[in-house]
């Protein structure tokens, strides 16, 4: 099906063919999960052949999907091919954060010493910061990792852009429906930056109310 699915004509962003495009890419994160070694191989062709960022992104994001040096070699060669374009490399970054792996933690915090991150720039902490905090089984670890990596985050964000730090705050929202020990881990952060001293009133604010 995703075969059929393509097309030899040029790029268009007409409704059909975007929804061509838009169910073939569907397709090829499928297969990843489900036969890493031909997901890999048909996202490796797929970017290589891509003449449009939808198709590259999907390959990027079906790639994520499967570990080894197959994807770290992609992840490096989009940064290369994009390292001029800000909005692309946001979503490089929020590509990354969404791996749902136990070290992707160890993987977003790296990516905050590349030099295309920097905490004072609202769309690289919306990509990086909050696309971890949508990535639900990371930012639900166990540990209450996540959780911890958040708050910090959200405190040291406070200083300089205390809208953004709210934003991300709210990340806890549905803290209470989680299970006993997440939601202990995660009252326990939420806690924290509560009682941080001198907080901005908008983080202030969405603390007391989470909390509440």
């Amino acid at each position: 099906l995703r075969e059929r699915l393509a097309s030899a004509a040029r790029y268009s962003p007409d409704a059909a063919s975007a929804g061509r495009r838009a169910l073939r890419n569907e397709l090829l994160g499928l297969i990843a999960l489900s036969a890493p070694d031909s997901g890999a191989q048909l996202a490796e062709a797929q970017f290589a052949a891509g003449d449009n960022l939808t198709d590259r992104l999907a390959a990027l994001a079906a790639m994520t999907l499967i570990p080894g040096e197959a994807r770290e070699a992609l992840i490096a060669r989009f940064a290369k091919t994009y390292a001029a374009e800000p909005l692309v490399l946001d979503k490089w970054l929020m590509a990354q954060a969404l791996i749902p792996e136990s070290g992707t933690l160890d993987r977003v915090r790296s990516l905050m010493q590349h030099p295309a991150f920097s905490l004072t720039n609202p769309n690289r902490v919306r990509a990086l910061i909050g696309g971890f905090a949508a990535n639900l089984t990371q930012f639900n670890r166990t540990d209450g990792e996540g959780y911890a990596f958040l708050a910090e985050i959200v405190i040291a964000l406070d200083r300089t852009n205390p809208q953004v730090a709210s934003r991300l705050l709210a990340s806890f929202k549905s803290w209470r429906m989680l299970e006993p020990r997440r939601k202990a881990l995660a009252e326990t952060k939420l806690g924290m930056v509560a009682n941080t001293p001198n907080l901005s009133r908008d983080v202030a604010d969405i603390a007391e109310r989470t909390l509440a």
